[in-house]
């Protein structure tokens, strides 16, 4: 089950746009999850001391632990609709 997400782009990057992408909380939980592995090599190995590297990889970690929680939340209304209709008043 693919949901819409968005993830934010860094500021003036790209004039400011929003990219749009299609992804399951699973997919998002697991680059998270990958996006995490990198920080601890990087931490283990020494490169986490360059500020950039280190600043983009928190960027791109909380834009996927954003993606996943609300792909989460989508996907869960998703599943309580279809089991219980659509809520009424």
């Amino acid at each position: 089950m693919s949901r819409r997400a968005i993830v934010r782009e860094p500021m003036g990057m790209f004039d400011d746009q929003l990219e749009v992408i299609t992804v399951s909380a699973a997919a998002a939980r697991a680059h998270v999850v990958q996006l995490e592995a990198e920080r601890a090599l990087a931490e283990d190995s020494g490169v986490a001391s360059i500020d950039a590297y280190r600043n983009d990889l928190e960027w791109e970690l909380d834009a996927w632990r954003e993606v996943y929680v609300i792909s989460a939340v989508t996907e869960l209304a998703v599943l309580r609709g279809e089991l219980d209709g659509r809520l009424q008043g």
